[in-house]
């Protein structure tokens, strides 16, 4: 971590401010590997009732500063699930992500739990894979009538 970046704990003060983060990962960091419509769809799902809701109201979240500025967050919900995990696209490739991971995988071994799991995008699919998260399988959902490709993964916390 860098002396310029902090984290603390999610809070409810904290969710539009998130929201926010959420859309620009998507719309900073998406154009070369999603359409403009998935784009589209993808991002408007930030204020879409119930979607985030859950997740950011009973989830257990982490934010990522850097010089007092929110430059990422994660959060687990249900608690064995890496269920968020976005970046600003001006603080992208800074350890934001690896940090986060960090705090939620330890927060997580030390309720004892063995092993997370998530959903993870085009964007964050090399970076969990170097982290020494498997892959399960892929799979396609949608959004909005528009398909998604995404990567069910695990990562067991226990050595």
């Amino acid at each position: 971590m860098l002396p310029s970046q902090q984290l603390k704990p999610l809070e409810l003060s904290d969710h539009m401010a998130v929201r926010e983060v959420y859309i620009d990962a998507i719309q900073s960091q998406c154009a070369t590997l999603y359409t403009k419509e998935q784009i589209r769809q993808w991002s408007a799902l930030a204020f879409l009732p119930g979607v985030l809701d859950s997740p950011l109201k009973e989830g257990r979240g982490w934010i990522s500063l850097e010089n007092q500025n929110i430059a990422a967050f994660a959060v687990r919900y249900p608690l064995n699930r890496l269920a968020l995990l976005y970046c600003r696209g001006h603080f992208s490739r800074r350890g934001h992500a690896t940090v986060l991971l960090n705090r939620v995988e330890q927060e997580a071994l030390d309720e004892g739990i063995d092993h997370l799991v998530t959903e993870a995008s085009f964007v964050s699919y090399e970076l969990l894979l170097r982290r020494g998260w498997r892959l399960i399988r892929p799979n396609t959902f949608e959004i909005g009538g528009v398909s998604f490709r995404r990567y069910l993964m695990e990562k067991i916390l226990i050595q």
